[in-house]
């Protein structure tokens, strides 16, 4: 026989049920579950080549006519789940004749590999086969059930009329593959096609061609490490002395960031406004601004920023530096590019370098170590 199948009847004089080959050759171990006692069916990835996610139990048809041909390979099919899954060998290419066309409509047809388990299903038969389920003919006809205990490879389009005698099935487009993989709980699914279909528990993974590797959390496929996103957030505004704290009133501040792994690189851009409130000091109070992540240490550089008053010829370069593992400053790290002297030096302040008011701007652009790891 082509077909064996593992877990059915021990062999007997008259050479059916279970041989050592069977066992062999059909797959066994712990394959995906989907339910505490059920496994998730489908067809043992793999091909000679390994160009495909795989090419067992492929159907297709080499010219015109009613015969399909259905690939060799290895399959798990489950049943009820009190009846377990059926590890599943086909070892030879096998044909299939499907019904001639209906005379006034189409039909869909399915091609399934099928286990009956008399012991399970009281169905008077105790193997695996391969068979054609024939759809209803209609208009606009629809795949038809899959029967209990069989896994479904592929719909066919039978056109109205179609036999020998009138060319038969166009197979080049009449074949909708049907097949999903399967494999040992743990193991990557080969997923690259066109169907989404849920995963089995959180924590699984899945090869989805072009798309990556992704991981299934429960409700939908993520991809796999986490895509890196840039978020918003806004900075608190306060002087390292804690005095005469500052207020951003009607400024613009854009401020972006992305967490990956242990790096964040994150950008700050803030336009002070007719409401803004820079409460100035002696020059002591240094303008502090909280980071979006906490930082595993205080840096002395971690990038740079762009200092511009109203004139574009009043701009100046500063180093942004961690002072704190929570907060950012600002030093003053050139003079203006018109070559005028500073007002003052040191820390960005109220004062320094210039005294601020309305329309003037800070852009700066840095990278970190966070203390925390990116979930």
């Amino acid at each position: 026989m082509p077909i064996r199948s593992a877990w059915l009847l021990n062999r007997t004089e008259d050479g059916q049920g279970q041989s050592r080959v069977d066992t062999r050759l059909a797959p066994v171990g712990t394959m995906t579950p989907t339910s505490q006692l059920g496994s998730r069916g489908g067809v043992i990835p793999g091909s000679p080549d390994g160009a495909y996610a795989f090419s067992g139990l492929y159907v297709y048809g080499q010219s015109a006519g009613m015969t399909a041909t259905v690939a060799s390979g290895r399959a798990v099919i489950q049943s009820d789940e009190s009846a377990g899954a059926y590890p599943v060998a086909v070892t030879e290419y096998t044909s299939l004749t499907l019904a001639d066309g209906d005379p006034d409509n189409p039909r869909l047809d399915l091609v399934v590999l099928r286990v009956y388990d008399e012991a399970q299903d009281a169905s008077g038969r105790t193997e695996a086969a391969l068979e054609v389920v024939q759809g209803v003919p209609a208009a606009s006809p629809e795949v038809p059930a899959t029967p209990r205990g069989a896994l479904e490879l592929a719909s066919v389009l039978v056109p109205a009329g179609a036999s020998e005698g009138t060319g038969g099935i166009a197979w080049d487009t009449a074949v909708t593959d049907l097949r999903r993989p399967t494999v040992a709980v743990g193991g990557i699914l080969p997923e690259d096609w066109e169907r989404d279909l849920p995963g089995s528990y959180p924590g699984q993974y899945r090869d989805a061609g072009a798309a990556g590797l992704q991981r299934w959390d429960g409700q939908a496929w993520r991809p796999y490490p986490p895509t890196p996103r840039w978020q918003d957030w806004t900075p608190q505004w306060t002087t390292s002395t804690g005095n005469r704290t500052p207020s951003f009133g009607n400024a613009h501040v854009r401020c972006r960031y992305v967490h990956t792994g242990t790096v964040v690189h994150a950008t700050l851009e803030i336009t002070f406004g007719s409401t803004s409130q820079f409460a100035p000091g002696d020059g002591n109070d240094n303008w502090r601004f909280t980071l979006p992540v906490r930082a595993a240490s205080a840096v002395q550089a971690t990038g740079f920023a762009g200092l511009q008053s109203n004139s574009l010829s009043d701009r100046a370069i500063g180093r942004v530096r961690l002072t704190t593992q929570d907060h950012l400053e600002v030093e003053i790290a050139s003079g203006p590019v018109n070559g005028a002297a500073l007002d003052r030096g040191g820390i960005v302040d109220a004062l320094s370098p210039w005294t601020w008011g309305a329309g003037m701007r800070i852009l700066a652009a840095f990278t970190y170590e966070s203390a925390e790891a990116a979930e």
